[in-house]
């Protein structure tokens, strides 16, 4: 049986849901707004969870006719329509290192609030002044999934394992100076790691790290 929408530039997988517990999300880069309307649409019609990333201002201005109640974090560049209702118990936490680091912070967060998860956000604590994440180590406690958010060396990741009993999602940033090489150190770091428990997932990809820590947390 054929569960995906053919139009034409895209062929909409509207099995996801069923196979993965989430419909399919829209990664907007590189599509137009015409593109992007008619996926939100084809998705809406169906009173679907749509959840679209790496939207710009000027895309989500070209779209936002459609349906008064799609939402958007310029912050996070994330547009979301039609959140699900919050039911895991679990609270899941996000750390960043610096404020820098907050855009993929946010949309790792919004990723999993849209999910259906309860989540808190813990920012600017990183290794430079480790005094402001010890002094947050009841939210640690607290969490049942952590995602923390860190360019520059990326060694917050590591600290927060080693303090918490949480699994972590490490997602390296490519905040930082030459040598980071627009992420890819804080990237080894993270998967250098001598502290078990961290899964660590690509430069930049909030996205995916809210989406993991969402199936760990309603598990």
């Amino acid at each position: 049986m054929k569960h995906y929408q053919d139009l034409g530039f895209a062929k909409l997988d509207h099995g996801r849901a069923r196979r993965r517990g989430f419909p399919e999300v829209v990664f907007c880069e590189n599509k137009t707004t015409e593109q992007i309307g008619k996926i939100f649409l084809a998705m809406r019609q169906r009173k679907d969870t749509v959840l679209l990333t790496r939207m710009s201002k000027g895309q989500f201005e070209g779209i936002k006719h459609l349906d008064k109640k799609i939402k958007y974090s310029d912050s996070g560049r994330i547009a979301w329509f039609n959140k699900r209702k919050t039911k895991s118990k679990g609270k899941i936490l996000v750390i960043t290192g610096g404020t820098s680091d907050i855009p993929v912070a946010e949309e790792a967060a919004i990723t999993a609030e849209v999910m259906g998860n309860s989540v808190q956000r813990l920012y600017d604590v990183g290794v430079a002044g480790i005094h402001r994440l010890l002094a947050n180590t009841d939210k640690l406690n607290d969490a049942k999934v952590i995602i923390v958010v860190a360019g520059m060396e990326g060694a917050l990741g590591s600290v927060v394992s080693g303090l918490s009993s949480a699994p972590v999602v490490a997602v390296p940033t490519s905040v930082g100076y030459g040598s980071s090489f627009k992420g890819l150190s804080a990237l080894l770091t993270m998967l250098n790691s001598c502290s078990p428990g961290i899964a660590v997932v690509n430069i930049d990809n909030g996205f995916g790290a809210g989406y993991f820590a969402s199936m760990i947390n309603k598990k």
